[in-house]
Formats: C-alpha cells, sequence, structure tokens
C-alpha cells in the first residue's frame, strides 16, 4: 500500500513539476502572470507534500509489527 502511495505522489509531483513549472519559466505574459502562476504551482506542492505525509503516516500506523 504504501509503494502504490508512493508511486502515485512521484506521478503527481512530476505532472506539477512539468505542467506547472514550464509556464512559469517559459511563459510570454507579464511578470505578474508569472508571479501569479509560480504562486499557485507552489499551492499546489504545499497541498500534494502535506496530502503525501498525511497518507504515508496513517498508512504506516496501520502496518502490523
Amino acid at each position: 500500500m504504501r509503494m502504490l502511495v508512493h508511486f502515485v505522489f512521484a506521478a503527481l509531483y512530476l505532472l506539477v513539476a512539468f505542467f506547472g513549472i514550464g509556464p512559469v519559466l517559459m511563459a510570454d505574459g507579464s511578470q505578474v502572470e508569472r508571479l501569479w502562476t509560480l504562486i499557485v504551482v507552489l499551492a499546489v506542492f504545499v497541498v500534494l507534500i502535506s496530502a503525501h505525509t498525511w497518507l504515508t503516516r496513517r498508512t504506516s500506523r496501520q502496518r502490523p509489527n
């Protein structure tokens, strides 16, 4: 179960990095638009990291010793 959680979140991290950081670096919009995109991407990363930590701790408590 833990491996599945790690695999899913690794895929999510890669997708957010690919589709999120690309527009920040290569967008032809204004600096304000790039800044807002960066803020949203960082917020998505914070949510993903929090969810990943929560699920990892939850699945480790359910393991029998």
